[in-house]
């Protein structure tokens, strides 16, 4: 399987370094491995997604273990669901931590694709996981073909229910990872003066029914340094004053809660 283009939906076809569709718009394949498949008009800045040091955090963060639990349950759910030559696409994969853990679990004949619109993520994540296939591309508009994947990945990231329909074949699945309401919530009460829990609320998606929901949880106790990366990595850092960051600096340990909700999708028939 390969590519399709982002700007005519037809196939690419892989070229020595490059991918060309019939009506001549090409891709370059960069050093690295990837190909940039996001097209400037689909960009809504220059340079979208996750920088260069929120990468750097959020590697040093996963790299030491702390997320294990959960690459570990969203693993098994697809070692069990998928066969041996199964094809696995991990949007808003970022550096690819869980993604080479996908592909590390199915057999010779599988196929793993990792797509973030962070060239820089993808960047990181092509030198060290050449076992995958990773492109820049937006989520909102996946450059795949329609009805090609066994399983999709959605860690937290958006995308669209029609484009998640369209990729996966019917009695595939769908696995999606959201915040569970006490997720990092000593971490909040750090920088809000009041901690607003995440809320629990249903999700429906148009062409899948839910078929298992997870709850994976468990406390980090966090170095000074390692609680910095992972405020580094979330959504809230730019609201943190400077005295949190001295304070993470400055702890021996650092307790934190994580709170998961991991759902299982079955594409539907028709």
């Amino acid at each position: 399987m390969s590519f399709v283009c982002p700007l005519c939906h037809a196939p690419l076809t892989e070229q020595s370094t490059q991918f060309r569709c019939p009506a001549g718009h090409q891709f370059d394949r960069a050093k690295e491995g990837y190909v940039n498949l996001l097209p400037v008009q689909h960009k809504r800045s220059r340079e979208p997604g996750d920088s260069a040091e929120m990468m750097r955090a959020r590697r040093a963060f996963l790299d030491a273990g702390y997320y294990q639990p959960l690459r570990d349950a969203v693993t098994a759910v697809l070692s069990g669901a998928l066969p041996e030559d199964g094809r696995v696409l991990d949007i808003g994969c970022g550096e690819g931590y869980y993604t080479s853990a996908f592909a590390g679990a199915l057999g010779q004949g599988s196929e793993c694709y990792g797509l973030d619109v962070s060239k820089v993520a993808i960047r990181y994540g092509a030198k060290r996981y050449p076992q995958v296939r990773f492109c820049v591309a937006s989520s909102h508009r996946l450059p795949f073909a329609d009805r090609c994947f066994d399983a999709v990945v959605r860690i937290y990231a958006p995308c669209s229910a029609a484009e998640l329909a369209r990729v996966v074949r019917p009695g595939g699945i769908l696995v999606t990872v959201t915040p569970g309401p006490r997720h990092l919530v000593q971490l909040k009460a750090l920088i809000y003066r009041e901690v607003q829990l995440h809320p629990n609320r249903e999700e429906r998606l148009e062409g899948f029914e839910l078929a298992q929901t997870l709850t994976p949880g468990w406390t980090m106790q966090l170095p000074g340094d390692q609680a910095r990366a992972l405020l580094q990595m979330t959504p809230f850092a730019w609201r943190a004053r400077p005295e949190v960051w001295q304070q993470l600096d400055e702890a021996q340990a650092f307790a934190c809660e994580t709170d998961f909700v991991v759902r299982v999708w079955r594409r539907q028939e028709g």
